[in-house]
């Protein structure tokens, strides 16, 4: 079964330096038919001008991913961590116990725009911490690269959950085929781009719920960029 989340019906929030959009129900923006999937609590397409930010705030028992599209976002946290975070990059903060921590655009001139991900951990109370990768363009282009996963495998980004987070790049024109396992389900996040997922048009900033599929066929219209959900 396909599940479409739209890229239009998304909650909203917006303020005077934030722009988000929220695939499940998050802050002011409540939807009971909109929670979350599995696992998976947080999807927010945020676009933060420059000089804005999110202030110093905690976080209790989270995977927390951030990917960067446009931008760079500037990072800093109670763990004594502080770095920028660019496209091409994937960072991942485990809030475990408790942490605290800001993000900024502090550019003079260019909006930040960027992915935050929000997954729950298959445990709780544990020592925070934090990981940042650079991505082998080798890895994901044309296919499904691992970004995060239970054991790190691939040297990917360890995450308290069973699920695995992969990221493929696609030229436009060049269909992809994956085939999901059985028992899962799966989350596919079209990042960038124009696509059809098993006959499903997809544009960038839509969301599909997958479960109970044996093949999955990409016909990427556009250059692409598609974040996959790997979930139990």
């Amino acid at each position: 079964m396909l599940t479409l989340r739209d890229r239009d019906l998304r909650g909203p929030t917006k303020t005077g330096w934030l722009d988000s959009k929220h695939s499940f129900s998050f802050g002011q923006y409540y939807d009971p038919e909109h929670m979350g999937f599995g696992p998976l609590r947080v999807i927010n397409e945020d676009w933060v001008i420059p000089g804005g930010g999110f202030p110093t705030h905690p976080h209790q028992n989270m995977e927390i991913l951030t990917y960067v599209l446009e931008g760079a976002v500037a990072h800093k946290d109670s763990m004594g961590n502080g770095s920028t975070i660019r496209p091409g990059e994937i960072q991942m903060m485990s809030a475990g116990s408790g942490v605290t921590h800001s993000e900024f655009n502090h550019s003079d001139r260019d909006t930040l725009h960027l992915l935050q991900i929000w997954l729950m951990p298959n445990v709780t109370q544990t020592q925070p911490g934090y990981q940042q990768r650079k991505i082998d363009p080798g890895k994901v282009q044309g296919k499904f690269g691992l970004l995060a996963s239970p054991d790190g495998d691939g040297d990917s980004l360890v995450i308290k959950q069973d699920a695995r987070v992969l990221l493929g790049k696609f030229a436009a024109a060049s269909p992809y085929r994956f085939e999901p396992e059985a028992g899962r389900r799966y989350w596919v996040q079209l990042a960038k781009g124009i696509a059809q997922v098993n006959g499903l048009p997809m544009r960038a900033g839509d969301g599909l719920a997958v479960t109970g599929e044996k093949t999955l066929e990409i016909e990427n219209e556009t250059d692409t960029e598609i974040l996959l959900f790997d979930l139990p």
